[in-house]
Formats: structure tokens, C-alpha cells, sequence
């Protein structure tokens, strides 16, 4: 996603991307606030949903992706979201969006070190519910798409059990668990690797045919991860 400075007022571009404009009003000079990394199918990808991304993952992580990489995930994301929402596919539940910014915040020792860490990444708490919306509604839709074609039997567990499972925890000096305890486990863990590989192969079918411009990251590279568009530290 990048292209350099969308000069002037501008309107809304894109249902799935925010606004990108330049706020010119008491400046000598035009001052960017936001700006395009791609263009896909007539709609934009913008610096400050790159920049979102890169957020939510230094929460999560500690660490972000490369802007190359944050805008082939967003990429990706608007594929699976075009479709999604052309096949009329449910957005989560408030609740359940809920549940999982519960989860986040707990995965923190205290409220204080949760805040600490949104506020350390430049992310609102508005900014992280929606973006938690987005991948819930994401993973859904990819999970409704391919896990019926997701085939595993009772062969593949086992396989997976004795080459996997038990080697990983005999190296932790950790005793293995009878198979029978963790068939039901091993089962989902393989369903959700076949789900991933379809999506891999899906991507990699579909991307092509589409109309995807890049527009040049450097206009971005003076901008500071944690400094939102259009911001100056």
C-alpha cells in the first residue's frame, strides 16, 4: 500500500478503506495526513490502515511485519472481504467481539500494562475493536470457505501424533498424553493447516487476476511507526 500525498480535499475513496486527504486549511505548505499504498479493482488501500496493522501487531507481538509485507496482508484482507461481503457473510456478533477484546486485555498481567502497550503501539481502543471485528469476521469467512473440503482421518492424527506431538514433548522432558486424550485436538490442529493451505492456494489463484497497483513506500519512510499520519513528534 503506498502511494505518496493525495494533495487537496478529497472525498471518501473506497467502502473498506478510510478517507485519504490532505488537511491544506492555515498551512503555507500542503501537509499530509494520510496517503494510498495500493490500488485494487477501483478501490484504494491506505497508509493509515498500514499503519493500524502495524499497531495491532506490536500489541499482540511486541514486533510488526515489514510495510511490504503489512500491505500484502491488507491486501489479502481486502480480497477475502470483497467476497465476503458480496456473499452477504455475517459480521461477529458484539459479543463475541466482546470475548476477544477480553481475551487481549487479560493476555496482559494488569489493566495498567494493557494500556501501557495500546498506548506504546498508537493504538485506540476504538482502533483495536475494529480491527478485532475485522479478523474475527476474516477468519470466519475463510473457515465457512474451506473447511468442509478439509479432509482428516484418523491416519493423518496418528501421523501426526507420532511424528510431531511426541518428539516435541520428549524434547521438553514432558510426558506424551495416550493418543485417545488428544485425537479431537490434533484433528482441529489439522483442519485449520488445511484451511490455511486452500487459502494460500486461493490467493495465489486469484491475485493475478485482479487489478493491484503498488504505489512507492518511500514517500512513508520518514514516518515514524508509532506516529500516526499526518502527526508530527
Amino acid at each position: 500500500m503506498r502511494l505518496g500525498a493525495i494533495l487537496a480535499l478529497c472525498p471518501l475513496l473506497g467502502a473498506f478503506s478510510p478517507a485519504a486527504c490532505l488537511a491544506a486549511q492555515g498551512h503555507s505548505q500542503p501537509q499530509i495526513v494520510d496517503g494510498i499504498v495500493a490500488h485494487i479493482e477501483g478501490d484504494i488501500i491506505t497508509f493509515s490502515e498500514l499503519r493500524e496493522l502495524a499497531a495491532y501487531q506490536q500489541l499482540l507481538d511486541g514486533h510488526s511485519q515489514s510495510d511490504e509485507e503489512l500491505r500484502s496482508e491488507l491486501i489479502e484482507q481486502w480480497m477475502l472481504n470483497d467476497e465476503a461481503t458480496g456473499a452477504r457473510f455475517p459480521m461477529p456478533a458484539a459479543a463475541e467481539v466482546d470475548r476477544e477484546m477480553s481475551r487481549v486485555q487479560n493476555s496482559f498481567p494488569n489493566t495498567a500494562a494493557f494500556d501501557q502497550r495500546l498506548g506504546e503501539a498508537g493504538l485506540t481502543s476504538e482502533a483495536l475493536r475494529r480491527v478485532i471485528t475485522r479478523q474475527i469476521f476474516l477468519a470466519r469467512y475463510l473457515d465457512s470457505k474451506f473447511r468442509s473440503s478439509v479432509q482428516v482421518d484418523n491416519a493423518a492424527i496418528a501421523n501426526y501424533y507420532r511424528d510431531h506431538l511426541v518428539p516435541e514433548l520428549q524434547a521438553k522432558g514432558q510426558p506424551a498424553p495416550p493418543l485417545t486424550d488428544v485425537t479431537d485436538q490434533i484433528r482441529e490442529l489439522l483442519i485449520e493447516q488445511g484451511v490455511n493451505d486452500r487459502t494460500a492456494e486461493w490467493f495465489d489463484e486469484t491475485k493475478p487476476r485482479m487489478k493491484i497497483e503498488l504505489e512507492p513506500l518511500d514517500s512513508f519512510s520518514a514516518v515514524k511507526p508509532s506516529e500516526k499520519p499526518g502527526e508530527k513528534q
